[in-house]
Formats: structure tokens, C-alpha cells, sequence
């Protein structure tokens, strides 16, 4: 297996971090941070119609680019280091994986090229207040009547779930007399449709530590949604789609670590300290060589993961857990040490040290914590657990 880049992925990754660096700099950020909806709209259209970004995974035939999850890596590598403040995440990576990985020809159809172009932003909306990442946690239930399906529960810690124009709703159906069909087996789990400003559904934005990911919890009072169609049970969906997501998010924590570092390097550089450079200090070469090592070790395992669901590998979800893992704590690492290497000045809201911080913690929790990973790895190469990972309660993104 080749973990080296090609020529090709390379320059796109150029490419997004010098569009992003004229687009999404600093000022931009905290800009977006204190707007309602979290991110521009003109932006987000031109990153589809100039770069076609968020067409990347989508096949030709829907208006894509046709290209894999290693270039999707690339390009979430990036918008790491930049903090991007967009709805990548829950609409190109959540939203576009469920629908790629499902077996409705005709959503596909109908949502995927307004999805690639950036005309429509869609989310998954799955974690409640169970704060759980399985089929355990799902307690919105679907009901069927009249032939159509209304959702009734709620959702919470959706990214981007105030304004997404299309909502992917993992929901538990009640059981059928018949027992199911064979495009939609009835395992008990559901992926539902549903419109932004469909009736009865409510949405309100949530506080979260993190201010440039928005998030918002969802109420659904017989909201009216359409089925997905599966290739199996829904809950099998939703599980490829989560292994991708970490996966991606695991390419999007090493920017951000690798940002970090940057950062810190550069300050050691600059700041004197008793007539000389700190970078000088034995402690802080030892710490920063420390924090390059683990930031090197993440991008292997992001990189890996990359590859192996780019070759739908076998082993592709413990591979997702080792890589989420691992990516996390080193991105928590960086972005902590980052401050610390600052000193005062990196403990203030004006120096951006802080924003990466808070994106490292935030992104941890997402999908599940290191802790649920290694019991989800465990698990997954045979060599047992503690506790069954498929009912391990584990904190989400925001949970205080």
C-alpha cells in the first residue's frame, strides 16, 4: 500500500489550502463565529462551483467530480488548518455517504447535484440525549400512516442542523405486520428524508464550546419524511456512514494538530527569554519534538484509514476506530501544548490558539470519544472488552 499522495492529490491540496487562505482567514473566522447561520452561503456556493468541493465523492452522473475518500482526506486536512467555518462536514461527508451508500436510486437523483453544487446543505441527524452513537441510543420513532411516515421524538447536537435544507433522520420504526421488504428491511432502525421547513419540525441552535461548528437540537412533532431505501438493515447504513465520517474527521483533526504546531514552532522561534530564543530550551525542543511525533504518527493513521476506505478494505472499521483515536488525543495534544508553548498570550481571545483548542476537544467527542474507539477496536479485531461496546454510553460533541 502507497501512502504517499500523488502528484494530483497534492496540488489539490495546494489548491483548497490557497483558496482557503484568501476565503477563510483568521478575521473571516471570528467573523462567521458571531453569525447566526455559522457560515456564507455566497462562499459555500463558490467553493462548488469553482473547486466543486463538496462534489467530490459524488459520482459524474450526479454532477461530481467522480473522486474518492482520499481526496476528500485532503481537503479536510486543510480546511482543519484553516477552521473552515462550513458545513463540510454534515453535508459533503454525513449527508453525501449516506446517500451514496444507500439503495435510493431516485434520492440520489434528486438531492446529490444540488448537494455537489452547493446549492442545498443536507446533515445526518442521529445522537439524542442518550448521548449514545449506536442503535441503542435511537429513540425518535417513525410511524407509517397513510402510506407516508411521520417522525415524532427529537434529535440533538445535529452539525448544522438549524439550516440544512434536507435532514437525514435516523429514526426506530414500529414493527410491521408483515415484516419488512427487501429494499428496506425492517431491523427496527430507519434513515428518513426530511425537509428543513417541513411542518411540525422545530429547530433551535445550540451553545456549544466550539463556535465554529454549529450545531442545533431538532424537535419532530409528526413530521412528515420519506423512507431511504437500504441494501440492508437501516442501522447497517448508519454504521458505514459513522466508520467513513471518523475517518474523514480523523484527515480534519491533523490539520488541525499540524496548524497547531505550526503555530508553536513559530512562536518558539520569536519569543526571547533571557537574551535568546525560548525554541532554544532544552524543554522545548523536547516538548515539541514530542508533539511532532505524535502529529506524524496521526497523519500515517489518517492517511491509512484514507487508503482503506478508498479500497473498501475489510478491515475498514477498526481501522476508522484506530485512526479516530489516535487522531484525536494527538490533535488534543498539539493544540494543548500549542498554548502552553504561548504562554499568557495564548490563553486570550484575541490570539487564535484557543479556537484550535476548543475545534481538538469538540472533534474528540464527535463519533465518539478515544476510550469508545479502543472498546469499538477491541471488539472489532476479536480481542474482547470490558463492556459491549454496541451499548457503551459515551459523551457527543457539546454535552456538558
Amino acid at each position: 500500500m502507497d501512502f504517499a499522495f500523488s502528484e494530483e492529490q497534492e496540488e489539490l491540496g495546494r489548491t483548497v489550502r490557497a483558496f482557503l487562505a484568501d476565503t477563510s482567514p483568521e478575521t473571516e473566522v471570528r467573523r462567521l463565529m458571531e453569525t447566526p447561520e455559522g457560515f456564507d452561503r455566497v462562499l459555500w456556493r463558490r467553493m462548488g462551483a469553482e473547486l466543486g468541493l463538496q462534489g467530490l465523492a459524488v459520482p459524474e452522473e450526479y454532477g461530481g467530480a467522480g473522486c474518492g475518500p482520499v481526496e476528500m482526506g485532503v481537503v479536510m486536512e486543510e480546511m482543519g488548518r484553516a477552521l473552515l467555518c462550513a458545513p463540510f462536514l454534515s453535508s459533503a461527508v454525513l449527508a453525501t455517504t449516506t446517500l451514496l451508500r444507500c439503495a435510493d436510486e431516485e434520492a440520489r437523483k434528486r438531492l446529490l447535484p444540488g448537494l455537489a453544487s452547493g446549492e442545498l446543505v443536507a446533515t445526518l441527524a442521529l445522537t439524542e440525549d442518550s448521548a449514545r452513537w449506536d442503535a441503542a441510543g435511537v429513540g425518535l420513532t417513525a410511524r407509517e400512516s397513510g402510506g407516508s411516515w411521520l417522525l415524532t421524538g427529537h434529535k440533538t447536537f445535529v452539525l448544522d442542523g438549524a439550516g440544512a435544507d434536507v435532514v437525514l433522520t435516523v429514526a426506530r420504526t414500529e414493527p410491521r405486520i408483515e415484516g419488512g421488504t427487501d429494499d428496506a428491511p425492517d431491523d427496527g432502525i430507519g434513515v428518513f428524508l426530511v425537509d428543513g421547513d417541513a411542518p411540525g419540525l422545530t429547530r433551535e441552535p445550540l451553545p456549544t464550546m466550539d463556535p465554529t461548528r454549529r450545531q442545533a437540537r431538532l424537535d419532530y412533532l409528526d413530521v412528515p419524511a420519506t423512507r431511504l431505501r437500504t441494501h440492508g438493515g437501516g442501522w447497517d447504513l448508519v454504521a458505514e456512514v459513522l466508520d467513513r465520517a471518523a475517518v474523514a474527521l480523523a484527515a480534519e483533526q491533523v490539520g488541525v494538530a499540524s496548524r497547531a504546531l505550526d503555530m508553536a514552532v513559530e512562536y518558539a522561534k520569536v519569543r526571547h527569554q533571557f537574551g535568546r530564543p525560548i525554541g532554544s530550551f532544552q524543554a522545548v525542543k523536547h516538548l515539541l519534538a514530542d508533539v511532532l511525533l505524535e502529529v506524524e504518527s496521526a497523519r500515517a493513521a489518517a492517511h491509512y484509514a484514507l487508503l482503506a476506505a478508498e479500497n473498501e478494505a475489510p478491515d475498514l472499521s477498526a481501522v476508522a476506530s484506530l485512526a479516530k483515536a489516535f487522531c484525536s488525543d494527538a490533535c488534543l495534544r498539539a493544540t494543548t501544548e500549542n498554548i502552553q508553548v504561548h504562554g499568557g498570550i495564548g490563553f486570550t481571545w484575541e490570539h487564535p490558539a484557543h479556537l484550535y483548542l476548543k475545534r481538538a476537544k469538540t472533534s474528540q467527542l464527535l463519533f465518539g470519544d478515544p476510550a469508545y474507539h479502543r472498546e469499538l477496536l477491541a471488539r472489532r479485531i476479536g480481542l474482547g472488552t470490558v463492556t459491549d461496546a454496541d451499548t457503551v454510553s459515551v459523551p457527543v460533541e457539546g454535552a456538558a
